[in-house]
């Protein structure tokens, strides 16, 4: 029986689009279907393989989006959502396979959930790309996502703290300003896509503040204190309002945890 492992790295060393979208899928269902030996004996890669023709280029490197109602803002709005999600796969799987053994099933399950979301949330961008005549891969996209990953490769603490306690629960605050301004130009189904991811990453950063909180426990630290710790080690964009208090206390995050760190 294929090991959970190394299922995990042949997923992540996947560079093709649409491939990695259906093997992410596969995974979770032969995790969630006893397929897969919980077994760890297979390293994780530092970095995953994604698209050969994609652009990518420094945060500071890239183009300006231009405004949100013409035709260059939607398609540059909806490119950075994809790729937003698309490297999301990737962050996810690379958090069970890397941390799996001692986090725990749970902590496995849990991810891989979060993965398979991912990769349906990428498929629903990269579709709503195309009725726009456009494809993911289209135009540049910024290659500071990952980094996360790579500073916090050696404490899943720290890795819990920055990817889903501040980089998803980012797109709770800004989320819902994007998909009412979407509405409002008349895109009803873009507005729907928008909730879906919403709704999803609020369990998604549930996840993290659950894993985060039972670490926590077994340093004998206080939760919010950990976290801004971490953030201030790990975090250099810092923290800005306005924030979405109430899908952050939905999922756990309280405002104990990042009132005094803006």
């Amino acid at each position: 029986m294929t090991s959970v492992s190394r299922a995990i790295r042949e997923v992540l060393l996947t560079g093709d689009k649409s491939a990695k979208v259906f093997a992410t899928r596969k995974l979770a269902r032969d995790w969630r279907a006893g397929k897969l030996a919980i077994r760890f004996d297979c390293p994780m890669p530092d970095r995953p393989e994604w698209p050969s023709d994609l652009d990518l280029r420094l945060p500071r490197d890239m183009p300006r989006r231009g405004k949100g109602g013409s035709e260059k803002g939607r398609l540059a709005l909806w490119h950075s959502l994809a790729h937003i999600e698309f490297v999301a796969i990737d962050l996810a799987l690379d958090m069970a396979g890397r941390f799996g053994e001692s986090m725990g099933e749970d902590f496995v399950a849990d991810f891989l959930s979060v993965a398979a979301d991912e990769a349906m949330h990428f498929a629903l961008l990269e579709r709503k790309l195309d009725s726009l005549g456009s494809t993911y891969g289209a135009l540049p996209a910024h290659d500071g996502l990952w980094s996360a990953a790579k500073d916090t490769a050696h404490d899943v603490a720290a890795r819990l703290a920055i990817v889903p306690m501040v980089l998803e629960a980012r797109g709770l605050d800004v989320t819902p300003a994007t998909l009412e301004r979407v509405r409002t130009q008349g895109d009803e189904n873009g507005a729907k896509i928008l909730q879906r991811i919403l709704d999803d990453e609020i369990r998604h950063v549930a996840f993290g503040a659950k894993h985060f909180r039972s670490i926590c426990a077994t340093r004998d630290e206080n939760p919010p204190e950990s976290w801004r710790n971490l953030v201030k080690i790990h975090f250099s964009g810092g923290l800005k309002p306005p924030f979405n208090d109430s899908a952050r206390s939905a999922a756990g995050l309280s405002r104990d945890f990042y009132e005094g760190i803006v």
